[in-house]
């Protein structure tokens, strides 16, 4: 199989005309999905490899939460799953925009290959790390992208050409099921690897607690969230214009959701530690450019969603390092748990304090 798959991959590279390219693989990110970076010459781009079939389905059209609980996680979460057409039609809507998503140079969709855009070495993790005095630059240019990206208009059924076809993508909500099933990552995993057996009253009690406070995200108007939005994702580009010098990438699980999604994914990093004076002040900024007149409600949204989207990764990380062999990220656990214990100091979360007194005592300490 293995053999197969290298031998589709070339030949799709030999047909876009790189077939001369010197191919090196590196790092992906926590899905299936593999990359490489191809270099001809002086020119650069990057093969996206999403074989199909290795990963559940996502939601198809029509589907209700049984249906997608039938299917999986995938289609549970909305999660885009084995499907390329996903990142290639965002990628194209982000573009026609005039945001930095990568070019799509080259396309197989049946097969799961895009030959992508390479951005380069810069990604904002690595830039800031050379020189911290760019931190609030660089943070400040994201922010007024993803200000931007609200206020601009996308359609749900999101559309790319390539090769004579037409590939259709349909962008979603993130509907409470898919918020609600993230959260019982953290109890199907971290809460289980801190010893604590939870049987369906205590769950049944968390799913509740949830649904009321996400109660708090129809203060806004829901907007496109990339879903995975953060320092390791980001490239600067200053050699371009405006929003365009925020290269964006990992988009393909987007989903439109109240706008505090993917600011506090971007402020409350799982990887890096965000310049503490920095982030009331990003908010302001982000409130002010997306035009937003109710701060005070955006900011309990953004305490929901951040709540929600920590007790996710802490449960994935766990699940990473458990089920999938990969124990360094247990290294980042100490930051999002961090993170997750600021967010639920809010009023607003009192039920919740009250359920991890009862049930997993001390964590919150």
């Amino acid at each position: 199989m293995k053999f197969e798959r290298d031998a589709e991959r070339q030949a799709f590279v030999s047909a876009a005309g790189w077939a001369d390219a010197d191919v090196v693989s590196f790092p992906g990110d926590a899905s299936s999905r593999r990359y490489f970076r191809l270099t001809k010459g002086a020119e650069l781009a990057v093969l996206q490899d999403a074989p199909r079939g290795a990963e559940a389905p996502t939601e198809p059209e029509g589907a209700g939460p049984a249906d997608r609980a039938a299917l999986g996680y995938n289609a549970l979460a909305r999660l885009a799953g084995p499907e390329p057409a996903a990142f290639a039609c965002i990628s194209n809507e982000l573009a026609i925009r005039g945001f930095s998503a990568p070019k799509i140079l080259a396309a197989d969709l049946d097969a799961g290959l895009l030959l992508l855009e390479d951005f380069g070495q810069n990604v904002y993790a690595k830039v800031i790390d050379a020189d911290p005095s760019l931190e609030s630059h660089l943070y400040e240019a994201a922010v007024e992208c993803l200000a931007e990206i609200y206020r601009s208009s996308f359609p749900a059924r999101m559309s790319f050409k390539y090769g004579g076809k037409d590939a259709v993508w349909r962008v979603r909500d993130y509907d409470e099921t898919a918020l609600l099933t993230e959260t019982h990552l953290f109890l199907d995993w971290y809460a289980k690897d801190k010893g604590a057996s939870l049987s369906e009253g205590p769950r049944a009690e968390w799913d509740k607690i949830w649904r009321d406070l996400f109660r708090v995200l129809s203060a806004h108007a829901p907007g496109l969230a990339l879903r995975d939005f953060h320092a390791e994702n980001l490239f600067w580009l200053p050699e371009r214009e405006s929003v365009a010098k925020v290269g964006l990438i990992d988009f393909q699980d987007g989903l439109f959701v109240h706008p505090a999604y993917d600011l506090v994914s971007f402020l409350e990093d799982a990887r890096r530690d965000v310049s503490p004076d920095l982030v009331d002040p990003l908010i302001s900024q982000f409130c002010e450019q997306a035009k937003l007149s109710d701060e005070d409600a955006f900011r309990k949204a953004y305490a929901v969603l951040g709540a929600q989207r920590n007790a996710k990764i802490l449960g994935i990380f766990v699940r990473l390092a458990e089920r999938d062999g990969k124990p360094s990220y247990r290294d980042l656990i100490p930051r999002v748990h961090k993170h997750f214990v600021g967010n639920l100091s809010g009023k607003n979360f009192a039920e919740l304090r009250n359920w991890f007194e009862t049930y997993l005592p001390g964590e919150l300490s």
